[in-house]
């Protein structure tokens, strides 16, 4: 079982901070604890370990993922909501991490500002696994390439499609793209682009990688011979006040039976979950016989671990 040894003692907060050799060794190491975990071999190297997972943004997956992983590896897992800790309010991020450094080996943390990963990374003198912020998602980035790649076997030729909310999840797809060397195209409504600061940088390794990067307004020119299309919930959390607005700005974004057709036959559908059916993606392509979802929610239990393993 080879850990990424380079990680060691790093920081988990997007995956801009990692080379592809390192991208393409977590995604192995992933690999290897899947077929551990389903062939019943326990796997314990952080016996004796804690985890604080810190939620300032609610998630089924994230916390059960995380909690769950670190059990299975033989650590364990302490969970703290915003009541638990007063970030930035009572006590400043960086003293938090000061203080957290003392009691725990790794945090994890969900959250809205990036900017507060940031600056609880720089304080805490042990690795920040960013769990989700409103510009990034690296975890799920991670567990995304790992379903494309056990379907696809490979990244060259293939074809990403996200179609919705240029979001943190958009985000973190394009900087996972083109570091392996995927093409990825985003559709998105004018005005609910990803950020510039990601598709610069995706654009400028995909030249290294050879991932072609593409952002349209046009659903239908972004899954064009798609192998793969992913969306997202249209209104995230903190903007439900924007869901009317939001609901008929994306209603052509909508990931249904018409679009799919544009894809190749044999493409797979991916969603971050929770959906909404017959909002960003109707039913018939959710659980539809292309819909690899469930399983990809799983992988997010074998990519956290390979993350975890690593950087402990």
């Amino acid at each position: 079982m080879n850990t990424v040894m380079s990680l060691k003692g790093r920081d988990f907060l997007t995956l801009l901070d990692f080379s592809t050799e390192e991208i393409f060794d977590l995604l192995a190491l992933a690999g290897d604890l899947k077929a551990k975990q389903k062939a019943g071999m326990p796997y314990t190297p952080l016996a004796g370990k804690t985890m604080a997972m810190i939620f300032e943004k609610p998630s089924t997956r994230t916390r059960v993922s995380f909690e769950v992983g670190m059990i299975q590896l033989g650590g364990s897992a302490l969970y703290l909501n915003s009541n638990d800790l007063q970030l930035g309010r009572g006590e400043t991020i960086a003293d938090t991490a000061r203080v957290l450094s003392q009691y725990v080996d790794v945090i994890m943390i969900r959250t809205f500002a990036h900017q507060k990963v940031e600056e609880l990374a720089e304080y805490a003198s042990i690795p920040v696994i960013n769990g989700l912020t409103d510009d990034d998602h690296p975890c799920q980035a991670l567990a995304d390439l790992l379903t494309i790649y056990e379907v696809k076997k490979t990244f060259q030729g293939v074809k990403l499609a996200y179609v919705g909310d240029g979001n943190n999840v958009a985000n973190a797809l394009l900087a996972a793209a083109a570091k392996v060397g995927m093409d990825v195209a985003i559709a998105c409504p004018p005005g609910y682009e990803p950020k510039a600061a990601y598709v610069e940088a995706a654009r400028q390794i995909g030249e290294k990688t050879g991932a072609a990067v593409t952002v349209t307004h046009d659903p239908l020119e972004a899954v064009a011979g798609a192998d793969a299309i992913y969306t997202d919930v249209w209104t995230s959390m903190g903007q439900e006040s924007e869901s009317d607005e939001r609901l008929q700005v994306f209603q052509p974004y909508q990931v249904n039976e018409a679009l799919v057709k544009a894809a190749k036959p044999d493409y797979i559908f991916l969603h971050c979950l929770p959906a909404h059916r017959g909002e960003e993606v109707t039913a018939g392509v959710m659980d539809g016989p292309n819909s690899m979802v469930f399983e990809q929610a799983g992988n997010r239990l074998h990519a956290q671990k390979a993350i975890l393993v690593s950087v402990l």
